[in-house]
Parts: C-alpha cells; structure tokens; sequence
C-alpha cells in the first residue's frame, strides 16, 4: 500500500522554509533529508521522525508516537507516528523540533 500523499503534502509544508531539504523515495515512501540525513519521513500508515535516542523518550511521550519496527526490531532513536499525529499542527511541530535538534547536529552528508 502507498504511503498518503496528502500526509506528505503536510510534512513538504512544514518544512518548505527549512534549508536543506531534499525528499528521496524510500522504503516504499518518501524520506525528507536535512542536509544529507533523514530528518522524517512518511510510508504506509503514518511517518516517522528521527529525534535520536537522547530525544527519544520525549517522542514517545507526544500522542500518536510510538516505537519504530519496520522489520519487528525496534529501532533505536526513530519514532512511528500516526497520520493524526503527522496532521496535528502540536504533535507534528513538537516531533519536528525534536528531530531538527538531533539531526541539525550531525556533520551534512
């Protein structure tokens, strides 16, 4: 199933003042790239943020954000979200601040 294209429409706008964004096709969904690193993204039944692990239990704290497991294994450091959360303009900036803080301290690709 394809991601929600009205969903990524949202994250494109959140970010289309932010410098240094690029989207790239990615695990079946797009990826939004902050100077070369995967800041968020969107795929099939919501999105995810990468807000590093010292963010991470924040994250979580945020509704409709819950652990990252594409493959069943939790991965460290990313959070899922659902598309309410994504459409929420609270949840989604809080996410986005949060991930901007840990993906804007990593060197550009």
């Amino acid at each position: 199933m394809a991601y929600d294209e009205g969903i990524a429409q949202i994250m494109r706008d959140a970010l289309t003042d932010t410098f240094g964004i690029d989207e790239k096709k990615m695990f079946g969904g797009i990826a939004f790239m902050l100077n070369g690193n995967m800041l968020c993204g969107v795929h099939s039944g919501g999105g995810m943020f990468r807000v590093g692990k010292t963010n991470e239990a924040a994250a979580l704290g945020i509704e409709g954000a819950g652990p990252l497991a594409f493959t069943k294994r939790k991965m460290g450091g990313m959070v899922d979200v659902t598309d309410e959360a994504i459409a929420n303009d609270d949840s989604r900036d809080q996410l986005m601040a949060l991930a901007m803080d840990f993906v804007g301290g990593l060197p550009a690709k």
